[in-house]
């Protein structure tokens, strides 16, 4: 797919607005997505979690402490073509 997410927006609780390059957008629970251990642990604070950026070069959401999402995962599961289970941690 390689779709690039252009902007992102977060929603109440663990819930992000995410725009990409070809217009598509969409809200996520990202809390349906990963579990918050490792390097998704700080995301559970809600206040950190808020703190999500794109990042113009690799084209997809991250955090300052180094989490990032797969950006085609993210496209997939806003299009409809894969369920947020599907992508769940194991």
């Amino acid at each position: 797919m390689l779709k690039d997410i252009i902007k992102v927006t977060p929603k109440t609780g663990y819930q992000l607005h995410l725009t990409f390059e070809d217009g598509l957008e969409g809200t996520i629970d990202i809390s349906q997505s990963i579990q918050f251990t490792g390097i998704f642990a700080p995301l559970q604070d809600i206040t950190y979690f808020q703190t999500v950026q794109v990042h113009p070069e690799w084209g997809t959401i991250y955090w300052n402490n180094g989490a990032d999402l797969d950006p085609d995962v993210l496209y997939a599961t806003i299009s409809g073509q894969l369920t947020p289970t599907t992508n769940a941690a194991p």
